[in-house]
């Protein structure tokens, strides 16, 4: 079933067809119209509320454990350097989104691609949820339609992996915060990456109001942040306010992290 906002159950009309089952009879059997209708998605969004205006798939996370290593999607072989590594999407979406990505197969449903990906997650415990560009100069549309296809393949990690799903905090613009925040409203933990985002002083200061955002509206006690800084000094000066609000902020190693801390270091 799904509930509306106000907790009505919405339910996708059963539709039967008729099929032989002995020599002489004939039996119908429910159509299956989440297949018929390309509307697989439903059997997560099911399990989970629909949150603000535009119905945010909702996440929870109170994880009190926290990664210690982040693995790119592409390095798979990281995923197990630690017992506590976190796979994460901080690159190219051409990289883990394409034609034939998760997202992909979770919305056709396509068994074959989809136990490759159990067999490629195997074993990994804790996740960041993709990260989606979105952008302030492209449709709005695409960029909210990224957020959700986000949260599609997080509730994938939680419900079918059943493994620690950390949201990443996305958002393209201010404006955009209330919304691509919606449904984060129960997760304790977020990620977010300061790649690209502290080197600049316009790009800085957005992400210095997403930080304190997320620390006004959300019951935040710790985010992980996927930092290639080879100081990290300057990434944490951009988190002062989650600080000074009680926020742990943790910056576990990756592989860029570790090359730029070791050329300072050489």
């Amino acid at each position: 079933m799904v509930l509306d906002q106000k907790g009505n159950v919405i339910i996708i009309k059963k539709l039967t067809k008729r099929v032989h089952d002995t020599d002489d009879t004939y039996v119908r059997i429910p159509k299956d119209m989440c297949h018929l209708l390309n509307y697989n998605i439903l059997k997560l969004l099911n399990r989970t509320k629909r949150c603000g205006s535009l119905d945010m798939p909702e996440l929870y996370c109170d994880t009190k454990i926290y990664p210690d290593y982040l693995a790119l999607y592409s390095e798979k072989s990281l995923y197990q350097t630690t017992p506590l590594t976190a796979v994460c999407f901080y690159s190219f979406d051409i990289e883990f989104d394409g034609r034939n990505g998760l997202f992909w197969a979770i919305y056709f449903n396509d068994k074959k691609r989809l136990s490759y990906f159990k067999k490629r997650f195997e074993n990994v415990k804790f996740f960041i949820s993709p990260d989606y560009s979105v952008f302030g100069d492209i449709h709005k549309m695409e960029n909210l339609y990224r957020i959700f296809r986000a949260r599609i393949v997080a509730l994938w990690f939680s419900l079918e992996l059943h493994a620690v799903v950390i949201p990443n905090a996305s958002y393209a613009g201010r404006e955009t915060f209330p919304l691509y925040f919606s449904g984060l409203e129960k997760c304790s933990v977020i990620a977010m990456s300061a790649k690209s985002h502290i080197r600049y002083a316009v790009e800085r200061r957005l992400f210095e109001d997403a930080i304190r955002y997320a620390v006004d509206n959300l019951p935040l006690k710790a985010i992980i942040v996927y930092s290639v800084c080879g100081k990290d000094e300057k990434c944490l000066k951009s988190f002062e306010y989650a600080i000074r609000h009680g926020v742990k902020i943790i910056i576990p190693e990756n592989t860029l992290r570790t090359r730029n801390m070791n050329r300072r270091v050489s």
